[in-house]
């Protein structure tokens, strides 16, 4: 096991840039679809301000992520905005009758974008990222 363990801790380092622009390629899909309504999304169609505002950090922080600028700070951020979304979006939906299974109240991407940006936020945006490269100069 300590071979395997070997063979795939060199590749830590570019599984980290991988997993930071994916997680933003994701979320900049949930900006462009709040914000410049591309592709069209029907529950996105009329979106309350708050929402909104949700979409835009989506979009540039979303971006930034991609592209490995400013991560940790971009990363906390979008981990406190996915926090409130679940607890604002979903647990609390019905506030009468509160649901706190994500299964149940359809806030499953919501928390893993939180902890998805958690960590991102606590480990960077790996050796390929405008972070690394300025990081070098």
């Amino acid at each position: 096991m300590d071979k395997f363990d070997e063979m795939l801790a060199k590749w830590q380092p570019l599984a980290l840039s991988l997993f930071r622009f994916v997680t933003g390629l994701l979320l900049f899909h949930y900006g462009t679809a709040k914000i410049l309504g591309f592709p069209v999304v029907a529950m996105f169609a009329k979106i309350p301000p708050l929402i909104q505002v949700a979409g835009a950090l989506e979009l540039v922080l979303g971006a930034l992520l991609m592209i490995g600028l400013f991560t940790r700070l971009s990363a906390f951020i979008l981990s406190g905005e996915m926090a409130a979304a679940y607890f604002m979006g979903h647990m609390f939906k019905d506030a009468a009758k509160p649901v706190f299974y994500p299964v149940l109240n359809g806030g499953t991407a919501a928390v893993l974008f939180c902890f998805a940006c958690l960590y991102l936020a606590t480990s960077g945006g790996g050796p390929i990222s405008v972070d690394a490269m300025m990081r070098k100069k």
